[in-house]
């Protein structure tokens, strides 16, 4: 399915109150000036994975390497300094993003002081960006760096209270071995939530404090709301789960769409789902995109369209305007070369040629597939690393080209936000 993949891969596949979890503070973290040093940088467009090398001094020279960390699949690394020696506050440290092969995608970082990292740090430090996106996804996917010597997490997912007097209330307890957790609660009551992780030992007992809280707000009604499978949840880059905005392509519309997209959806889950997701926020326009994980499983394109035509009936049952955009090509050479996607099947050009044509046909439909196809018909190669989902560059196509559209069409409902 789109969507499940390392570290987090993209998928094929909140705190507790301080009265009921007394602070943690693992012995191992004891030591005199740090036995740890949690170091966190921005994301690299494009990359799977980093590198990360540990310098004697500020120049990045082979002969002022200490140690080298390979197979880094998030944007930070939290490393054992213990055996260091003394002169290890005198360290730097400098990042460089790689590809799904391992070659190098652009230059190392400028070294950094390694003494000016986050120092024996006793909670995971959370990385969702909910906070900078215009609506928080209707499906959360949470992450943070992962913790030395972690062997799994727990998160816990709260809601505050309405008012003075009224108690936060959790609502869920969740555990994962990865260091990003899907969520597929779909938070549709509005309300402002939080989320916090912490660390557990083998034995399943805590070996950190709870993280900062980070909070995410659910409002309703919204003016656009976007229904889809993982290209509309987001991830990227095979290792980039949703949660950051560079692989969002809502994050590029120039108007405000709530995401209500749940990565591995075919176009029934997405009809199947429409009343309990799309519904409590009552959009006025709906942008559905969908149908690669049904093309390419070999689903003929009549049955995607039945599914399409029956939520855009939905829609059209509930004064809700659907928006059409067009399923996007996949490109089974990059798809190869990730062991965990499938090969698709034979015929899968044919039946996304089909579905699109439909697509296009209807009152109120706008083209992002064809901008992103190369001549024989395959998601272009330089838009993508897994061969399902495009990355950034495609993203901030798609986003843009759909919020222009809904600009020019409804010029009524929607003003340019961004």
């Amino acid at each position: 399915m789109i969507g499940t993949a390392v570290q987090c891969l993209l998928p094929g596949s909140v705190g507790m109150p301080a009265a009921a979890a007394a602070a943690v503070r693992p012995s191992s973290l004891a030591a005199a000036w740090m036995d740890k040093a949690s170091i966190v940088w921005p994301l690299v467009p494009g990359a799977v994975q980093y590198q990360l090398v540990i310098l004697s001094g500020p120049e990045n020279t082979p002969e002022a390497i200490v140690t080298t960390k390979d197979h880094i699949y998030a944007n930070g690394y939290e490393l054992d300094t213990s055996m260091m020696g003394a002169d290890k506050q005198d360290y730097y440290w400098s990042v460089c993003g790689l590809d799904l092969d391992g070659s190098p995608i652009g230059n190392f970082t400028e070294p950094q002081p390694l003494r000016e990292t986050v120092l024996n740090g006793l909670a995971p430090i959370p990385t969702t960006e909910f906070d900078q996106m215009a609506y928080a996804p209707l499906y959360p996917v949470y992450s943070w760096i992962p913790y030395l010597r972690a062997a799994s997490y727990e998160v816990q997912i709260w809601k505050k209270g309405s008012g003075p007097h009224d108690k936060d209330r959790r609502i869920q307890r969740l555990y994962t071995d990865n260091s990003c957790l899907y969520d597929d609660a779909g938070y549709t009551d509005p309300g402002v939530y939080w989320w916090q992780v912490r660390a557990l030992d083998g034995a399943g007992q805590p070996l950190s404090n709870w993280s900062p809280e980070r909070d995410f707000a659910v409002t309703a009604p919204v003016a656009a709301a976007a229904l889809g499978d993982s290209i509309t949840h987001g991830g990227g880059a095979v290792s980039t789960p949703p949660g950051y905005r560079m692989y969002d392509w809502e994050t590029y519309s120039p108007v405000a769409v709530k995401n209500l997209g749940f990565s591995g959806n075919t176009v029934q889950a997405m009809n199947d789902r429409f009343e309990t997701d799309v519904l409590p926020f009552a959009p006025k326009v709906l942008v559905i995109m969908g149908g690669v994980n049904d093309y390419r499983a070999g689903t003929p394109a009549d049955a995607i369209i039945a599914q399409l035509a029956a939520i855009r009936d939905k829609c059209t049952a509930q004064g809700i305007i659907p928006v059409f955009a067009t399923a996007t090509p996949i490109n089974p050479d990059c798809m190869a070369r990730v062991p965990s996607i499938e090969e698709p099947a034979g015929n899968w050009i044919l039946q996304q040629f089909r579905e699109n044509v439909w697509i296009m046909k209807q009152k109120y439909a706008v083209d992002v597939a064809a901008a992103l196809t190369d001549p024989a018909g395959n998601l272009r190669a330089d838009y993508t690393t897994d061969g399902l989902h495009p990355d950034r560059t495609g993203k901030k196509y798609i986003g843009e080209t759909i919020g222009r559209y809904l600009l020019a069409t409804f010029p009524d409902l929607f003003k340019k936000q961004r």
